[in-house]
């Protein structure tokens, strides 16, 4: 492939293209599934990737691969990243450290835990920095008193990335925590254009939820494939981290965090990207090609950048 053709490429996958702590659950729930007579999704799809901006995307993907269960591999036989069980990480190679500030909609990206406390022993003893150390949260879901039985943590990853770790019943890349304006809403959006499926049967609750003195409800909580999209209310964000909300009212962008976008994949993206135009979903970057892969970009609830692309996520 001559030059051209890898930079064209790589942009329209995100890398030129491209337009986390606190207390937090990935709930262990049996997803719930769609509702007879249900309205099919405008696109139905899959969670292919995220693409975070890194200083050293070398030294960022030798990072995940050694600490978390994810391996090395290469996308499309052009790129280097990390293979997550049924979905990639991209890295962008960036000159300038990215805007690291939650106030963009993405909080972190995670990873379960069997033994909480055993795996954070481990991480300890391979170097590993937390942003914010092993804290008991088995409270959280209103059992007042409760205790020992769900943990978390937050590793700080290359570019100060947020990563958790948390109790589940599996050790796989598990989660990605979102924040937004309306949580209620962002969730729907996501069901009806894309078929991620709630996790609770129940009507979702407007009403706001305290805990420990922080706004986490109204909140959602669906799955797309084996990840987990939480989404928690922007007033989370702008009391705990205050200082970083000066001046700003509303979330920016994900374009040019460390976090830059997520990519969802669907079976055939022309059609795809026309019903979603239909529906009113804002088209960012319209449809390219390079080297066999078609993508294009949207905007997601609270400004989320967007990646759809043709195909499921596969590992070459």
């Amino acid at each position: 492939m001559n030059p051209k053709s890898l930079t064209l490429l790589l942009a329209v996958v995100g890398v030129l293209l491209s337009p986390c702590a606190g207390k937090s659950v990935a709930e262990e729930q049996t997803p719930q599934a769609p509702q007879t007579g249900a309205t099919a999704p405008v696109a139905e799809a899959h969670f292919h990737h995220l693409h975070l901006n890194a200083t050293d995307p070398k030294a960022a993907i030798d990072f995940y691969t050694s600490k978390f269960d994810c391996e090395k591999a290469r996308f499309a036989n052009l790129m280097d990243g990390v293979w997550a069980q049924k979905s990639w990480i991209l890295l962008n190679k960036v000159n300038q450290p990215p805007k690291s500030d939650l106030t963009s909609p993405v909080w972190h990206f995670g990873w379960g835990a069997e033994n909480m406390k055993e795996t954070y022993e481990k991480q300890l003893a391979m170097g590993t920095k937390f942003f914010t150390p092993i804290t008991d949260i088995s409270d959280i879901g209103g059992n007042t008193g409760a205790t020992g039985t769900f943990f978390y943590a937050y590793v700080l990853g290359p570019d100060r990335a947020l990563i958790e770790l948390n109790t589940a019943g599996h050790h796989h890349f598990g989660h990605l925590h979102l924040f937004s304006a309306d949580p209620v809403s962002a969730g729907e959006w996501y069901a009806k254009n894309f078929g991620a499926r709630s996790r609770s049967t129940r009507t979702p609750s407007r009403e706001p939820r305290m805990y420990r003195n922080v706004q986490i409800g109204p909140s959602s909580s669906l799955m797309m494939d084996n990840v987990n999209i939480i989404i928690y209310p922007v007033e989370y964000t702008k009391k705990s981290y205050a200082d970083q909300w000066n001046g700003k009212t509303e979330l920016e962008s994900t374009r040019g965090h460390v976090v830059d976008h997520i990519s969802f994949s669907v079976e055939n993206l022309a059609a795809s990207l026309e019903k979603l135009r239909t529906a009113g979903v804002k088209v960012t970057t319209d449809i390219r090609r390079a080297a066999g892969l078609e993508v294009a970009f949207i905007e997601g609830p609270d400004r989320m950048l967007i990646e759809l692309i043709q195909g499921q996520a596969h590992k070459d």
